[in-house]
């Protein structure tokens, strides 16, 4: 029991101190050798970058996005 705890725990506070640390570009998944289409379909990264399409920001290793481009 206690040992599932403290897992819990050290994946609990690894997460929050992710995203306190503002980490959303993984970069082992960044590929350059992927080829995206033109298609303008905007989308904002959490990097606050607006990359053309959704290929774009997986290409470039962005972990989370949404629809549309960011705001200034």
């Amino acid at each position: 029991m206690k040992l599932s705890t403290l897992l819990f725990s050290a994946i609990f506070f690894s997460l929050i101190s992710c995203e306190k640390n503002n980490i959303c570009v993984d970069l082992s998944q960044i590929n350059d050798s992927i080829v995206c289409t033109e298609e303008s379909n905007p989308v904002c990264g959490c990097d606050g970058i607006t990359y053309d399409n959704d290929c774009y920001a997986n290409k470039a290793g962005v972990i989370s996005y949404v629809a549309g481009e960011c705001s200034d």
